[in-house]
């Protein structure tokens, strides 16, 4: 198998920042036993339903939503759809519905149904008489200019980070698989070229292949799949210097974010390029001139060439392809500089096998957050021995890196949770992560 960085063509047209590889399962005894069974989902209440704009009625993809005052939490998928499951015990409380640059809305939970629930999020607008009137009235002059300045707005020293990683395979509603990682990232500075390293420190996996038909479906890339999200670090994946000029950009509207001015900027690609590229919002700080947040989805216009963007191997009677790929990126500020603070990108995809009647609907989703950071003095990377190969399918280099101790009383895993509540739970173990003292990202 060929490195990740050499899969695709240089010109970064349709660069997509993960692949999949797909193999024939020849031994049921590989099998492990998943965590979350029959009677684990007995002790739920489940509610299901959408999320989507109450203007365009498009749906809201990474919508949030969240129980007050507990941990537990979900976000939608690429069709604005959620699954949310609540402890049976819990009998009352409020579900906090939120999306970036919309108002949330507070629902009392007695209000949900099982199933169909609606839910429409208006968008949070400020007023023009409140922009800045030197902000550019050029919308992809401003992306450039934001991209132009991740040297003077981003980490400029070599940083040190602890993130938590999580990638998630679901056949329709069923787990099928989960791998779950803590890892040492070796940011370098966003003004720089070279790329960062990354450094596997404990993992583990559970997954049921009896829920997989006959094939084995396994994830190549691991965290890289979420760090080559970071737009600014690598806008060549999407924005590249020639790319850039395949979109067309426009301002869409303007909000508040933290109390800060965000103009939330629309892109697509042209309608005479026919590769697929992408579409979605960009959140740009109007004063500093600063990447905020991104979500994106990639064009599938031909099923065809999406899938070979995506599917390294499969079996000869099976048609593999995506359905939807989308992508988020939000960054945190520290002391006037951003950096690149949690990722998430979702893979919707079907699989049809020759001799079957219906078609097999999948999904993955690989996220990760920065717990904690620190600057880097010396600079250096880890031996490359010691580095994550960017070819990596997390899902087998778990076994060699479980710890029961480092997960402590938390082996069940709870993939309908956020990544922040897993985070909160084995917070004291990854603070043991990092390799020397460091201060907090919080």
């Amino acid at each position: 198998m060929r490195p990740f960085s050499s899969i695709f063509s240089k010109r970064a047209t349709a660069s997509p920042l993960f692949v999949f590889l797909f193999a024939l399962l020849l031994c049921s005894s590989q099998a492990f036993a998943f965590q979350q069974d029959e009677e684990t989902d007995g002790k739920f209440k489940q509610y299901k339903g959408e999320v989507f704009d109450e203007s365009s009625n498009k749906p809201l993809v990474f919508a949030t939503l969240s129980v007050e005052g507990t941990n537990i939490s979900t976000i939608t998928n690429t069709e604005g759809d959620f699954l949310l499951k609540i402890p049976e015990d819990i009998t009352d409380g409020i579900v906090v519905v939120s999306f970036l640059g919309y108002k949330n809305k507070s629902i009392p939970l007695s209000e949900l149904k099982p199933n169909k629930n609606k839910i429409s999020l208006a968008v949070s607008v400020t007023e023009l008489s409140e922009v800045n009137i030197n902000a550019p009235k050029d919308a992809a002059a401003l992306v450039r200019e934001t991209l132009a300045r991740k040297g003077d707005n981003y980490f400029d020293d070599p940083t040190l980070m602890t993130a938590f990683y999580r990638e998630t395979i679901k056949k329709r509603r069923k787990n099928v698989s989960l791998s779950e990682a803590v890892v040492n990232i070796y940011k370098t500075p966003y003004s720089s070229v070279r790329k960062d390293a990354v450094e596997l420190y404990k993992a583990r996996k559970s997954t049921d292949y009896s829920k997989l038909d006959t094939v084995a479906l396994k994830l190549q890339g691991g965290p890289f799949n979420t760090l080559y999200v970071d737009i600014m670090k690598y806008p060549e994946y999407i924005f590249s210097t020639e790319s850039i000029y395949d979109y067309r950009f426009t301002f869409s509207r303007s909000t508040r974010i933290n109390d800060k001015l965000i103009f939330v900027i629309k892109f697509n690609q042209l309608e005479t390029i026919e590769e697929p590229l992408y579409k979605g919002e960009l959140f740009i700080d109007v004063e500093n001139k600063t990447l905020t947040s991104a979500i994106y989805t990639l064009n599938i216009t031909d099923r065809e060439k999406a899938a070979r963007l995506f599917v390294r191997r499969k079996p000869a009677k099976v048609d593999v392809w995506p359905t939807e790929v989308a992508y988020r990126v939000d960054y945190r500020e520290k002391g006037g500089k951003w950096y690149y603070g949690y990722s998430n990108v979702l893979l919707e995809f079907k699989v049809d096998w020759e001799d079957k009647l219906f078609n097999s609907v999948y999904s993955m989703t690989a996220e990760m957050a920065v717990t904690d950071w620190e600057k880097n003095v010396t600079g250096e990377l880890p031996k490359t021995r010691e580095r994550l190969k960017k070819s990596i399918i997390l899902s087998d280099e778990a076994i060699g890196f479980s710890d029961p101790d480092f997960w402590g009383q938390y082996n069940i895993i709870e993939p309908e949770k956020s990544i922040e509540s897993a985070i909160r739970k084995i917070q004291r173990q990854l603070r043991r992560a990092k390799p020397k003292g460091g201060a907090s990202a919080q």
